[in-house]
């Protein structure tokens, strides 16, 4: 019988390395508009995000947005959109991600106060679902369709 990975890999997938944090989320390396960047897999977040103090680093072009950010302890924060964003995971690319701009100063405080590194940002829903994301929590691995 072959394995879930001999599958996914045979059916065009491919996989990315996650690491788990002391605070029990997923870490992922991903790319955007050619900049590395270290973010948290979330897939209860609905839009992928990324902190405003990085919108330099990655080139983004910062659009007002309507939407007000909710979650991970904070309600009603201010957040602009950024549109066309050429996002990498592994093999696998999209050039047309829109992404969520917001202060991401309580997650990585958070993160950094259990001694763990701070992110970029949040890899979320929109983009697993782009890349028919496949999640094999016990090998830690993410998996997306190319």
């Amino acid at each position: 019988m072959e394995t879930l990975q001999e599958y996914l890999l045979e059916k065009g997938y491919t996989k990315i390395k996650l690491h788990l944090t002391k605070t029990n989320h997923f870490e992922i390396k991903a790319t955007i508009n050619g900049k590395r960047g270290l973010f948290i897999l979330d897939t209860g977040a609905s839009s992928s995000c990324v902190g405003f103090e990085a919108v330099e680093t990655f080139k983004l072009k910062a659009e007002d947005s309507v939407i007000k950010a909710a979650g991970a302890g904070a309600i009603d924060m201010e957040t602009k959109m950024s549109k066309k964003n050429k996002v990498k995971i592994g093999k696998w690319r999209h050039d047309k991600v829109v992404l969520v701009l917001f202060n991401l100063t309580h997650v990585n405080t958070a993160l950094i106060n259990h001694n763990s590194k701070p992110v970029d940002g949040i890899i979320g829903a929109d983009i697993l679902k782009k890349g028919k994301a496949i999640i094999d929590y016990q090998k830690k691995y993410l998996y997306l369709k190319i």
